[in-house]
């Protein structure tokens, strides 16, 4: 179970006391976590989630609280950080930066359909909208640069074939670095996957984990989306759920003539970012009890990407 820092009730119960929420009922580690340490906690007065801050950018905490701030306030379905009795948000807890959110209803959509993916369309461009016309600035700490400098330390380590596609991606990533186009930006949740959306019933319930977020090209976010919500196991990309799941992102956010250019090239680029991120993890915590997600199904996807016959939607 990926909890790195088991926790002792009593230190839970002196934690949790400044938030004036009543006694701890129960608690349990969260297992799906692969970078922070998670709990469920059940007090008299809620449910809620209890995060610590094990690896990361732990200075910039205070910008994962102000977005999530600002997109509450949009009437988002997002874990916000809740404060204690004396107004404070960001408290430490065993040495470690800790957050205690609400826990939002709902499960994970493991197998999902055209609905669901139309529903994280539309829920990603809600973001995205409530964020575009005032960025909270905060560069990915896993963007372009970060790429090109792992991926130099990875094409070492590849074979042949993994290599030369690595080395190919690698160079449009090069060519996006130096030209900088002009692409719409938002503030981006930079990582939603199945794992990471609720849904309760048909309905998108919550939006959750957003220690990835920064500011940057919403087609990005879009791409990385995708990749995950509307592949299938083999790693192409499923039309149907594509086409719902960009429509309804776009009948929110028209998408740009730009956009619609470099749609094929930020696919792979998105695929790039997590094959990488993978192989990072499964290389630093090998042979440890912590969760390793495949590194191969990215390498997959981005064999797959070479050719992308799914087109954005344009407003005509």
């Amino acid at each position: 179970m990926s909890v790195f820092t088991p926790l002792e009730r009593p230190m839970l119960e002196e934690f949790l006391a400044p938030y004036g929420l009543g006694r701890l009922q129960d608690f349990r580690g969260i297992a799906e976590g692969s970078e922070n340490s998670n709990f469920f906690v059940s007090l008299e007065h809620g449910e809620y989630v209890l995060t610590l801050i094990e690896r990361g950018p732990v200075q910039d905490l205070p910008f994962f609280i102000a977005l999530l701030d600002v997109l509450h306030s949009a009437n988002l379905p997002v874990p916000y950080a809740v404060r204690t009795q004396d107004g404070e948000a960001l408290r430490q807890l065993e040495g470690k930066p800790a957050l205690l959110q609400p826990r939002l209803p709902g499960r994970h959509e493991r197998q999902p359909n055209a609905h669901h993916c139309e529903e994280v369309g539309r829920l990603l461009a809600r973001l995205h909208v409530a964020t575009r016309g005032s960025i909270l600035e905060r560069p990915s700490d896993r963007g372009l640069a970060w790429m090109l400098h792992e991926g130099q330390v990875q094409v070492a380590r590849l074979p042949e074939n993994s290599r030369a596609m690595l080395e190919s991606a690698l160079e449009e990533i090069a060519r996006l670095l130096a030209e900088q186009p002009e692409l719409p930006r938002a503030n981006l949740h930079a990582d939603l996957f199945r794992d990471n959306v609720l849904f309760d019933g048909p309905h998108l319930a919550g939006l959750i984990d957003f220690y990835n977020s920064c500011s940057g090209w919403m087609l990005y976010d879009v791409a990385i989306a995708l990749n995950d919500w509307c592949s299938t196991d083999s790693g192409d990309i499923d039309g149907s759920r594509a086409r719902a799941f960009l429509a309804a992102y776009a009948a929110k956010r028209p998408f740009t003539a730009l956009e619609a250019e470099l749609w094929p090239e930020m696919l792979r680029v998105a695929c790039v970012r997590f094959w990488l991120s993978r192989l990072v993890a499964a290389q630093a915590f090998s042979g440890q009890d912590v969760l390793i997600h495949d590194p191969g199904e990215f390498e997959r996807k981005l064999e797959k990407r070479q050719r992308v016959d799914i087109h954005l939607p344009l407003a005509l």
